[in-house]
């Protein structure tokens, strides 16, 4: 329930991300060196790890609160039902800023890594092949 969305979100956006901030950017992806493309990554990383934080936040919070107060022979859902009832929708979300934190540079630095390793093999970095010029 929460493994899933997150990692989804992960891949689902990265590509898309850099491809937006190469698009903001001053001319093409490869006017840049490789160093600001991996900055790039970073960056679209980061962006990308906000939005798993924000889909695997509430299921997180409820695996948390599950953990720490599911009582002896209490049912699954039953535990469930009790604890939304407790901290209510709202409750869902505490803690989301520092999780954003955690999780966009945890993600940030996986996509800058996941890139330095595609230029050590030769290979372009993320955002499509480099473009010919013409």
């Amino acid at each position: 329930g929460r493994q899933i969305p997150y990692t989804m979100m992960k891949f689902a956006s990265f590509e898309t991300i850099v491809e937006k901030i190469y698009g903001a950017l001053p001319g093409q992806k490869s006017d840049y060196n490789k160093g600001a493309q991996t900055g790039v990554a970073f960056a679209g990383g980061y962006m990308a790890g906000i939005l798993c934080a924000v889909v695997s936040h509430p299921a997180d919070v409820m695996v948390s609160k599950l953990n720490a107060n599911r009582q002896s022979g209490e049912a699954f859902g039953a535990a469930m039902g009790r604890i939304y009832k407790d901290i209510g929708f709202a409750g869902l979300w505490n803690g989301l800023f520092v999780r954003i934190v955690m999780v966009g540079t945890l993600t940030g630095l996986q996509w800058m890594i996941y890139d330095s390793f595609k230029i050590f093999m030769g290979l372009p970095t993320t955002g499509g092949a480099a473009q010919e010029k013409k």
